[in-house]
């Protein structure tokens, strides 16, 4: 009775530690038309050569999303010649996290030399809409005949502070795997990072 009441209390723990709202694995995910550092609008539609997408959201100050900086740009530059470019979205708002400004993100590009798009979502529109939770946070997209299909949710890897020789690639192993008409095997991690910065609502 004991191990079995225990059972449960661990398969609860589970569902509500990897509990998701916004998009589901399976989800045909929407596209959206936002801002780059550039000036220029950007859509996954864009994109006409990709076969899919890794779209993380993050943000400039999160120290967490400072330590992925250079593990996302090599995912770009690894993936993005093979149809799975990057696409970052700034979750924060920047009144509640000023150095998420749109200037501040133009310097943290330019600083360091992302070759991604990096797009502002002033009001949490597709944040909320794809489920984003804590910065970073990665949506892999499989493009598909009805859409882009969300693949992969979670974690960039296990390991935040690049100690880890066992460490396991979260989406290099899911974008591995599409790319050799493979489901991946673990399309569901937890995000571990920082929590969004919300606009606040005004008060009528």
């Amino acid at each position: 009775m004991k191990k079995s009441m225990l059972t449960c209390l661990v398969l609860v723990y589970n569902f509500f530690a990897f509990a998701q709202t916004g998009y589901q694995v399976g989800d045909i995910a929407a596209d959206f038309n936002l801002k780059n550092t550039d000036g220029k609008n950007v859509s996954l539609v864009n994109y006409k050569n990709a076969k899919g997408y890794i779209v993380v959201f993050t943000c400039n100050t999160c120290p967490v999303s400072k330590a992925y900086e250079g593990r996302v740009e090599a995912l770009n530059q690894m993936y993005a010649p093979k149809g799975y470019p990057v696409v970052a979205i700034n979750t924060n708002d920047p009144v509640a996290s000023p150095g998420d400004t749109y200037e501040k993100m133009q310097e943290r590009v330019k600083e360091k030399g992302f070759t991604f798009a990096y797009l502002l979502d002033p009001d949490h529109i597709y944040t909320k809409k794809y489920g984003a939770q804590r910065t970073p946070h990665v949506f892999v997209l499989e493009k598909t005949s009805n859409g882009n299909k969300v693949a992969y949710i979670g974690a960039i890897d296990n390991d935040q502070q690049e100690l880890n020789a066992q460490r396991e690639n979260y989406v290099q192993n899911a974008v591995n795997q599409l790319l050799n008409g493979q489901k991946p095997t673990v399309p569901l991690t937890k995000a571990i990072g920082c929590s969004i910065k919300w606009k606040k609502e005004v008060s009528k």
